[in-house]
């Protein structure tokens, strides 16, 4: 079993299928995953409801899923991870491996050109 922080890309595809009432790759991936945990983290929450057309829907969702908060943890992992890099990641992106990071999970999601750099640390559902 491993832990697993869904980026907003998984999510929003997941919530796609739930409202098409389609079986994609975000299904086929939880049905593959299913003894993981599953986490969401503020970052996600945020990015998704930005875009939702019903907010009270998309609140009532995310219940289904463990939460992980940010903290003075997570912002040390964000100052050290952008410190080091050569190549700054968005400010999201940072957010999300930090917290990944600190939970010793893996990010799921489909947005390569964010997380390529993580290696095995990133899974892309997709494939």
């Amino acid at each position: 079993m491993k832990n697993c922080l869904l980026d907003s890309s998984f999510v929003i595809d997941l919530f796609n299928e739930v409202a098409d009432n389609q079986r994609g790759p975000a299904h086929l991936w939880l049905k593959r995953n299913s003894n993981n945990t599953l986490w969401v983290s503020p970052i996600t929450y945020a990015e998704v409801l930005e875009g939702a057309n019903d907010e009270q829907l998309v609140r009532e969702a995310f219940r289904a899923f463990r939460w992980q908060t940010i903290g003075k943890q997570q912002a040390d992992r964000v100052a050290l991870n952008q410190r080091r890099s050569n190549k700054r990641m968005g400010e999201n992106d940072a957010w999300q491996v930090a917290i990944a990071s600190c939970i010793d999970a893996i990010i799921v999601g489909h947005d390569s050109n964010a997380f390529s750099r993580l290696g095995t640390k990133y899974e892309d559902y997709h494939l």
